[in-house]
């Protein structure tokens, strides 16, 4: 993706732009904001258990690895790729967890899903509907024209 630094560059036809104002510092881990255009591929949130609907692990990090699996796997049958991820948003039962996983997270998504491109946001619930579950994961892709 092409980053915007507040000029009026103009982007490849089809090519995502990481939106980023002037004088900003790059986030670590996320974009503040993408532009894109295309065909759009949403991906319900995705949790930590196989094909299968089957948990192998209560570990955040082996969840998240698994959710991002299954995420990329709705995308391929979706005809999208993760590079085309625009968005994200991560659902977590526990911060601190979260943040003590956060190497192994990173180093599965990015074996999984690449650059960190994508505007994302992270959010401390409760609890999510099925109770071994950790996290979950919403992704929005845009598939170029």
């Amino acid at each position: 993706m092409n980053v915007r630094d507040g000029d009026d560059r103009e982007t490849p036809a089809g090519e995502p732009q990481v939106i980023l104002p002037a004088g900003w510092p790059r986030p670590k881990g996320y974009a503040n904001g993408v532009s894109a255009r295309g065909r759009l591929v949403f991906v319900a949130g995705m949790i930590g258990w196989d094909a299968h609907g089957v948990f192998h692990s209560d570990d955040f990090a082996a969840q998240a690895r698994q959710a991002l699996h299954n995420v990329v796997a709705v995308l391929r049958e979706a005809g999208a790729k993760p590079e085309h991820v625009v968005r994200m948003t991560w659902y977590v039962t526990d911060k601190r967890e979260y943040l003590a996983a956060a190497r192994d997270v990173g180093r599965a998504y990015r074996e999984l899903i690449g650059s960190y491109n994508a505007a994302m946001t992270a959010v401390e619930v409760k609890a999510l509907l099925e109770d071994r579950a950790k996290v979950e994961i919403e992704a929005t892709a845009v598939v170029p024209d």
